[in-house]
């Protein structure tokens, strides 16, 4: 077996070396690695979304490095590369859902050479794979970080377009300043939307990975309903996933992983997401912890009564800002509903 020295120096130097060949759009579609000298306790993997680039994940990875994690944003297959790209002549993206699948195991299987657990992680497009993997190959992986999956389409007409046509379809925008694509053959957004179809109904009755799935209420290419159901069919089989829906005051977009794509609030998904990787805590532990701070009592006194002080990371406390109590008090006192 190499040594870990060669390991990293060679998954650079392949990664380099193939997007070279393509050749990219620009620096931001490069596949980005941060490597610790030795190997870590945690492995982050992270899957940029459908039609954009490994840079949308560099500033949350750059937050799980910094607190002692090795971290790899490889670039999806099909994306990234340089082109006039026109209904004529389509961007290369894949139509082939086990093209994705084969990519996601050769990256988890790299990423576990080089710590103990893998912690894989995933926006939109990415964030189905990651799914993917968490209720198919649990086994590989410690847990996954779940950016607004794309599940099925936002609205009925969207979901039947998605389902139904064959056409080129654009985005919009300026394609020469665009970072990523900003076109593409819809059969190649489809294949999410069928596996996410496929993962809503595996959900029912497959225990999965534990997963931490975030949403958003102006999310406008995604139904959040679908997270929703999707998050409480796998909680019934794996008591440690969570779920967060970011409420439409916080202006949080589709596009979620950084303050330029629009999110103002990106510093706050970071430190959720560094909760949910340095805690263990099941969602019921989480609610607990929610209801008796509605009573008054403090954070660090509350996980001392419940014996959890040892299995809650740095950013918990803070987590738990971020946690509707109102709805944990309201679904423990049914009466208080404004509907009784």
């Amino acid at each position: 077996m190499p040594n870990y020295a060669d390991l990293t120096t060679a998954i650079v130097a392949e990664a380099k070396l193939r997007e070279d060949a393509l050749p990219l759009r620009n620096e931001s579609c490069r596949s980005k690695f941060l490597f610790h000298d030795t190997p870590t306790q945690k492995v982050c993997l992270f899957f940029h979304g459908f039609t954009a680039y490994p840079d949308q994940f560099l500033p949350l990875g750059k937050a799980l490095f910094q607190r002692g994690y090795n971290v790899l944003i490889p670039l999806m297959p099909g994306h990234g590369k340089a082109g006039k790209w026109t209904r004529d002549n389509p961007t290369p993206l894949p139509t082939d859902p086990k093209v994705y699948q084969a990519f996601v195991l050769q990256w988890i299987q790299k990423a576990q050479a080089l710590g103990q657990q893998v912690v894989i992680g995933g926006l939109s497009g990415g964030g189905t794979l990651a799914a993917w993997v968490a209720l198919n190959h649990r086994e590989l992986i410690d847990r996954a970080l779940i950016f607004a999956p794309y599940l099925s389409g936002d609205i009925i007409i969207d979901k039947l377009f998605i389902k139904l046509s064959n056409s080129y379809y654009s985005w919009g925008g300026n394609a020469d300043q665009a970072i990523g694509y900003t076109s593409f053959q819809v059969p190649a957004l489809r294949l999410f939307m069928d596996m996410g179809g496929q993962l809503m109904k595996q959900a029912r009755t497959t225990p999965a990975a534990p997963m931490f799935m975030f949403s958003t209420e102006i999310d406008d290419s995604v139904d959040t309903n679908d997270h929703k159901a999707f998050f409480a069919d796998a909680l019934q089989f794996q008591p440690k996933c969570w779920y967060h829906c970011f409420d439409r005051s916080y202006k949080v977009p589709h596009t979620m992983m950084t303050a330029a794509e629009g999110n103002q609030s990106a510093e706050l998904l970071y430190l959720m997401a560094k909760a949910y990787v340095e805690s263990d805590l099941t969602w019921a532990e989480v609610e607990e912890i929610g209801f008796r701070m509605t009573e008054g009592k403090t954070f660090p006194s509350i996980v001392a009564e419940l014996g959890l002080a040892n299995r809650v990371g740095p950013d918990m406390p803070a987590m738990m800002t971020m946690v509707d109590k109102a709805a944990i008090v309201q679904s423990r006192n049914p009466s208080m509903s404004d509907d009784n």
